[in-house]
C-alpha cells in the first residue's frame, strides 16, 4: 500500500501520530506571542525544517506525503497555531522557491542552515496594494551600469521577517511586461538598504511574527538572482501553488483538535439531566465537522500525491485551500456555539481558534481568489465556440 492510499485510510498513521506527539510535548503555547527561538531549534532536531530538503543539502528529502502527514500531527498535537504556521510558511513557500529555482551555490549556502533551524527565512511578494496581482507590484529593480540591480519598495504582511536571516523578495526588473517582467532574488537580511517594520498586530496566529519590510536602494547582483531575470513570475507562481495546499495541512490537524474538544464538551456537559451529545443540535454539529475535516484531507493528500508524481495540482492546491480554510473557521464557530457561553472565554481556548482560523481564509490567496482560479481551469469563462459550416461539394 502507497503512502498515500496509508494517509487517506489511517486516521493515526505514525507519522502524524509522532508529530502530534512532539508537539504535544515540545511546542505548547509559551503563555507570551513572542518568537520562540528554542522551539524552532527543537523542530530542526525534530527534522520539521529539513523534512522535504533534498538530502544532499542536509535535508531528509521526504515526499509531499509525508510532509503534509507531518503537518497535520503538529497541528493536531499543539494549540500554537501560529509558530506551526511559521514552520509551514518556511518550508512550503521560501524552502520550495529556493530547492526549485536556486543555484547550486544558493542552495549550498543557505539550505543546510534552513534545515538545521541555524537560519530562518521569508518570502516577500505582497504589497500594501498588489497581493494576488502579481502583475501590480512597484518594487523595483533597476539595473545599474556595473551590472548589479539597486531595489526599492516595500513588502507588506512578510511572514518571520522580523526574526529572518534570508529573505526571498520578487521585484520588477522591467514593469512594461507585468507578470513577465518580475525578478525574483535571495538575499542576507542584514544587507545594506534593507529595513523591517515593528511586529504588525493581527486577530490571530500571534507567536508568528509579521511586519514590512522595505528596500532603499539596496544593491543585489547576479549571485543574488533566484532564476533568471524576467522569471520571477514563475518561481513565485511555483512555490504559491504548492503552499496553496501544504500550508493547509496543519490547519487540518486543528480542526480535528477543535472536533476532539466538541466532542468531549459533549459528553461532559449535561443540561436537563443528560449530556448535550444527546440532543441532536449539538451532535449533528459535530457531524458535520467531521464531514468537513475529512473531505479536507482527501484534497489536501490528493494535491501532495499528485506533486509527488510530478503532475499539476494547480485546480487541487485551490480546491484544498478553499475546503480546508472555510471549512475551519465554520467547523470553529460550531465549537464556539457548543460551548456555549464558556466558548466565548480564552479559558476554553476555542475563541483562539477561530481567531487563527479566520486567517487561512486571506493567506496564500483569498477565498474569492481561489474560486476565480477554479472557474478558470473550468474554463466557464469561454464562450462555446460553434463548428463552421462545411462547404457543399463541388459538382
Amino acid at each position: 500500500m502507497s503512502l498515500f492510499s496509508e494517509a487517506l485510510l489511517d486516521d493515526q498513521h505514525p507519522v502524524k501520530m509522532a508529530a502530534a506527539e512532539f508537539a504535544a510535548n515540545q511546542l505548547a503555547y509559551p503563555g507570551t506571542d513572542q518568537f520562540d527561538q528554542v522551539r524552532w531549534l527543537k523542530c530542526a532536531e525534530f527534522g520539521v525544517q529539513g523534512l522535504m530538503i533534498p538530502t544532499e543539502y542536509g535535508g531528509a528529502g521526504r515526499s509531499a506525503v509525508e510532509g503534509a502527514l507531518t503537518f497535520e500531527g503538529l497541528g493536531l498535537g499543539t494549540s500554537d497555531n501560529g509558530f506551526v504556521f511559521a514552520l509551514s510558511s518556511q518550508s512550503f513557500a521560501m524552502q520550495r522557491a529556493l530547492v526549485t529555482a536556486g543555484s547550486e551555490e544558493q542552495r549550498r549556502h543557505w539550505l543546510p542552515k534552513l534545515a538545521a533551524g541555524s537560519a530562518i527565512g521569508c518570502f516577500a511578494m505582497s504589497e500594501p496594494e498588489a497581493g494576488s496581482d502579481t502583475g501590480a507590484i512597484t518594487t523595483t529593480a533597476t539595473l545599474n551600469p556595473d551590472g548589479t540591480y539597486s531595489l526599492n519598495g516595500a513588502k507588506a504582511w512578510v511572514t518571520l521577517s522580523p526574526v529572518a536571516d534570508v529573505i526571498v523578495v520578487f521585484a520588477t526588473t522591467d514593469p512594461s511586461k507585468g507578470h513577465w517582467g518580475i525578478t525574483a532574488f535571495i538575499l542576507e537580511t542584514d544587507r545594506a538598504g534593507i529595513s523591517v517594520g515593528p511586529l504588525q498586530p493581527k486577530m490571530g496566529l500571534n507567536t508568528c511574527p509579521f511586519a514590512e519590510v522595505t528596500f532603499t536602494d539596496c544593491r543585489v547582483g547576479g549571485t543574488d538572482l533566484l532564476g533568471n531575470v524576467g522569471a520571477g513570475g514563475s518561481v513565485f507562481s511555483g512555490a504559491v501553488e504548492a503552499e496553496r495546499a501544504f500550508l493547509y495541512a496543519a490547519q487540518m490537524g486543528s480542526m480535528e483538535r477543535v472536533i476532539n474538544l466538541s466532542i468531549q464538551r459533549a459528553r461532559s456537559r449535561q443540561a436537563y439531566g443528560q449530556p448535550i451529545g444527546k440532543f441532536q443540535g449539538i451532535s449533528h454539529k459535530i457531524a458535520e465537522m467531521k464531514l468537513r475535516h475529512e473531505s479536507a484531507r482527501l484534497l489536501i493528500y490528493k494535491a501532495a500525491e499528485l506533486y509527488d508524481r510530478g503532475g499539476s495540482m494547480t485546480m487541487a492546491g485551490a480546491l484544498a485551500k478553499l475546503q480546508t480554510s472555510e471549512m475551519a473557521v465554520q467547523s470553529a464557530l460550531d465549537a464556539m456555539r457548543i460551548h456555549g457561553a464558556a466558548g466565548y472565554t480564552s479559558e476554553a481556548g476555542v475563541e483562539a481558534e477561530l481567531r487563527d482560523a479566520i486567517g487561512g481564509l486571506s493567506y496564500s490567496g483569498t477565498s474569492e481568489i481561489a474560486r476565480n482560479l477554479i472557474a478558470r481551469m473550468l474554463r466557464v469563462d469561454r464562450p462555446i465556440r460553434t463548428a463552421r459550416p462545411s462547404k457543399p461539394p463541388e459538382v
